[in-house]
């Protein structure tokens, strides 16, 4: 059967927008963001084998965001005029290359290039995926959807920590590179199957794209709604990043620091899938975003100030704390990203707030490892990691009053205008 284009689907129920088409889109950003998580367990190993130093490692951590704080509003542009599937599939061809390129790398000059193509692919594959899991989600499902969405990091740390751990002990760090390349592109032809066809490119509706974007850039909540999510993904990303080299640092070797931080990173999925029961039950986003950044500051302090290494247990009970962190963490982004598919300005555009909230938070993603790594540096261990984490997290607790309040109601539309997603009628004109 000849795909369908987004424009003609109706959220009705149908073949067309089962459960299996998000769930496609999800393994895709779970392959997209493995890339990210390839990285910390083999650090130690790249760092040797280049002979870096902790701030540049830490630069390697963080230079994948780079193209999303650069090019998150031009790509959900893109995304307006060419197609969010093509994007998807794009940016996954993109990250198989970078990773193709990492693995022949002889220097840390173009291993952190090849980091930055990488970098280029995953926003083209993440930025638009939440628009196009709301399309093909069935009516009843959309919250789970998104929860479900917002598990990728989460199962993409657990996936690619635990399988780097086992890889990178038989084989060295290029061929995890090499097979990461490898499955990076399993999921397109699944995509071209099962996701419905983009429309054809608009290149005439390029200006009707910019005058979306410009409306949405001109709003307040989806700039704070960023700010908010970057307090999070800072410090998680920082913790995440470093947690290997953490739990090598305390003397663990072999297999055991990528697993204990796959188990951690997969927690983080777990409260992830936990944000959809409490959004069907009509919770606040707002309210779960303050216990959680609450619980985060808790128990990242807890875990690093408190010196567990000179009691008996010490180190099970700090990685206790270290999971219930991550797993709270969870709830944050499936709760913003429910929310921002909620707050696109009356002639604005989803897929622009969703990429201006990307850019926003990935400067947290680039940040949060380098300055763990300087912290780290300067205080001659790890014990004071809790201060950029509560730091942060009180931060995030300051700003959620601005996103208080009803979001904006549209505008009626004429079925003449310029649609939310490539090929989408108005809402109003789909309905009848």
């Amino acid at each position: 059967m000849k795909p369908t284009p987004l424009g003609e689907l109706r959220p009705s129920g149908g073949a067309a927008t089962s459960d299996g088409v998000w769930l496609v889109v999800l393994a895709a950003g779970v392959a997209a963001a493995m890339h990210i998580w390839k990285l910390p367990g083999a650090l130690a190993l790249v760092r040797d084998d280049l002979s870096m130093t902790l701030v540049e490692a830490g630069l390697l951590v963080g230079v994948i965001q780079a193209a999303s704080i650069a090019a998150g509003l031009p790509v959900a542009l893109a995304g307006e005029v060419l197609g969010l599937r093509r994007m998807l599939v794009l940016g996954l061809v993109l990250l198989s290359a970078g990773s193709l390129l990492g693995a022949v790398s002889p220097g840390t000059v173009l291993l952190l290039a090849s980091r930055s193509v990488e970098g280029v692919g995953f926003l083209l594959a993440v930025v638009g995926a939440p628009a196009l899991i709301r399309h093909v989600a069935p009516p009843g499902r959309l919250s789970v959807a998104l929860a479900g969405w917002a598990t990728f990091h989460g199962a993409a740390s657990l996936i690619g920590l635990a399988a780097g751990a086992l890889v990178l002990q038989a084989a060295g760090w290029r061929l995890w590179w090499l097979v990461m390349a490898v499955v990076t592109l399993v999921p397109v032809p699944f995509i071209l199957a099962r996701v419905p066809a983009d429309g054809p490119a608009r290149a005439a509706g390029w200006r009707g794209s910019v005058r979306k974007v410009r409306r949405t850039v001109a709003a307040v909540r989806p700039w704070i709604t960023g700010i908010v999510f970057a307090c999070y993904t800072a410090q998680w990303m920082a913790l995440m990043g470093f947690l290997p080299s953490i739990y090598q640092s305390l003397g663990l070797i072999g297999v055991w620091p990528g697993l204990l931080s796959a188990a951690v990173g997969g927690a983080n999925a777990i409260g992830a899938v936990a944000a959809g029961p409490l959004l069907q039950r009509g919770i606040a986003e707002r309210r779960i975003v303050l216990w959680t950044f609450l619980a985060m500051a808790a128990t990242s302090w807890a875990t690093f100030a408190v010196h567990w290494e000179d009691l008996a247990n010490g180190f099970v009970l700090q990685l206790l704390l270290v999971a219930v962190f991550s797993a709270a963490g969870g709830l944050v982004p499936a709760a913003l990203t429910r929310y921002s598919v909620t707050i696109a300005p009356p002639g604005g555009s989803i897929p622009a707030v969703l990429g201006l909230t990307q850019q926003i938070f990935n400067v947290g993603n680039f940040a949060g490892p380098l300055v763990i790594a300087a912290l780290a540096t300067s205080s001659g261990g790890w014990h004071a990691t809790w201060w950029l984490t509560c730091g942060l997290s009180a931060l995030g607790v300051a700003l959620l009053p601005a996103l208080s309040g009803p979001g904006p109601k549209p505008r009626a539309r004429r079925c003449t205008e310029a649609p939310d997603l490539p090929g989408e009628a108005p809402e109003h004109c789909r309905h009848g």
